[in-house]
């Protein structure tokens, strides 16, 4: 390994250096793409829209998530071996994100009268991105040690989780202000048409996000080329450079047995990650076409449960220093499966399986837009649940990954970390297409990703360390 200065920081607990803050402001930024395209507005737009049936659009975008799924998995772990050798990553960073940002705004142009994008070249470009956005996280997590320290790694992803969110909430917020709320309610505190002339009838303040996305991209990335500290170069060329990563990692691969525990996660983690991540791509489509809501109960979604998500951030902290960062995991992926389940009790006419309700028999519980019966109400506290355990989850994993390999290994085993993150990627969409083909709904679907969580949970029992302080031992 060549990059001797990526050494295990020894120092003590301190607060978090310009370097770490930087490197989190970076996936504050990188965020709200996946809350803003992927989850809450765009997709689900997409579905309802432009495809015109939530069900058909759920397969659609299944579809694509499982061509970008095997994209990554073909090429992020070589990137993740290969960054080792070449040392320097901004740069590589830098390109990546000169892509994604007018990518990401292009979806400004996906009308839903087919006159701009159509929905093969919107996936397209959404897809794209999404890959681009693997190799940014990647490069991302390869510097995280060189940004925070390994003692203060924790704190760096906690935060980065909670930046993400709390960017995402404002850029939904300023949307349901300034473009789904006006002519809709007549409050003193929101303008009486959409700013900037932007039209509800062709679905702009939906088709917006894209361009809010890119924006905040741009912004996010800023500190971290400033600020955060780029791994010294090793004077290795590019071509030998993926030759020899391409090679180490074969190795590891086969000597897989000499970092049993690693191992064992990652390979965990590849069907509990994957589950969530089958929570979170498809729970907007969930709601639209299970609950039927709009553009503007989405975006109120989407700008609750972003600011209840924040949380996630600080639990993952305050259970990484608790009690470990694998048990904190057990505590994560359980509560996520509990808030699944739950979910699948829901409709606007039943609520947690059991009570059924009739909307015509109660009166509103509030004189407002959205959210004004029981069912709504209990949808939303369920994905409370979700937004916390699922992004304190991202946290943690990250986390125990660090405690778990060889410091001076971090980008390897970024890769295959990564690889783990995508290599079942089109596991979850064909499951849900599948129970959901089979059952004829959308919950049916959903029930599937129980199992993989499921799988992912009891692989975390065979895993060694990982606890309150523990580090690397070869």
């Amino acid at each position: 390994m060549t990059d001797t200065a990526a050494a295990p920081d020894r120092s003590p607990d301190t607060k978090l250096n310009r370097g770490g803050v930087s490197w989190a402001i970076f996936e504050g930024g990188q965020s709200p793409f996946v809350i803003l395209i992927i989850i809450y507005i765009f997709m689900p737009y997409v579905a309802d829209a432009m495809v015109g049936d939530a069900v058909r659009g759920q397969e659609i975008i299944s579809q694509w998530q499982q061509w970008s799924g095997w994209a990554v998995m073909a090429t992020a772990p070589f990137l993740g071996a290969s960054i080792d050798k070449l040392g320097q990553r901004k740069g590589m960073l830098g390109v990546i994100v000169a892509l994604m940002i007018p990518l990401t705004a292009s979806l400004w142009w996906a009308k839903p009268d087919g006159t701009g994008l159509t929905v093969a070249m919107t996936m397209l470009i959404a897809m794209t991105v999404q890959v681009l956005f693997n190799y940014a996280g990647i490069l991302q997590n390869s510097l995280l040690i060189r940004a925070a320290g390994l003692n203060n790694a924790h704190k760096a992803s906690g935060l980065a989780l909670s930046l993400g969110n709390l960017f995402s909430v404002l850029a939904l917020a300023f949307t349901a202000w300034a473009f789904a709320l006006p002519g809709v309610v007549d409050w003193p505190w929101v303008p009486t048409a959409p700013l900037f002339g932007l039209d509800p009838a062709t679905n702009e303040p939906q088709r917006v996000v894209a361009l809010m996305s890119a924006g905040l991209m741009l912004l996010g990335a800023i500190p971290l080329f400033l600020f955060t500290p780029d791994a010294p170069p090793t004077g290795i060329r590019p071509l030998t450079a993926v030759t020899d990563g391409a090679v180490e990692l074969w190795r590891m691969l086969r000597a897989i047995t000499h970092y049993r525990d690693p191992a064992i996660y990652i390979g965990s983690r590849m069907f509990f990650v994957d589950g969530m991540n089958g929570v979170l791509v498809y729970a907007g489509v969930y709601a639209v076409g299970v609950m039927k809501w709009g553009a503007l109960e989405m975006l109120g979604y989407g700008i609750l449960l972003s600011v209840v998500a924040v949380l996630g951030g600080y639990v993952s902290r305050w259970l990484d220093a608790g009690i470990g960062p694998k048990n904190a995991l057990r505590i994560e992926i359980s509560m996520s499966m509990l808030g699944l389940a739950a979910m699948l009790g829901m409709r606007p006419d039943l609520i947690l399986f059991f009570w059924p309700y009739d909307p015509s028999a109660h009166g509103p519980l509030w004189n407002g837009p959205v959210f004004t019966h029981m069912p709504d109400v209990v949808f939303i506290l369920i994905g409370f649940v979700n937004a916390i355990f699922i992004t304190a989850q991202y946290a943690s994993s990250r986390t125990l990954l660090t405690r778990l390999t060889p410091p001076e290994q971090t980008g390897t085993f970024f890769g295959v970390y990564a690889l783990s993150g995508v290599a079942t990627a089109w596991l979850a969409p064909t499951m849900v297409n599948l129970g959901t083909r089979v059952t004829g709904t959308q919950q049916g679907g959903f029930a599937m990703l129980l199992i993989l969580l499921m799988i992912g949970l009891a692989g975390l029992s065979f895993v060694r360390g990982g606890g309150r302080g523990h580090q690397f031992q070869a």
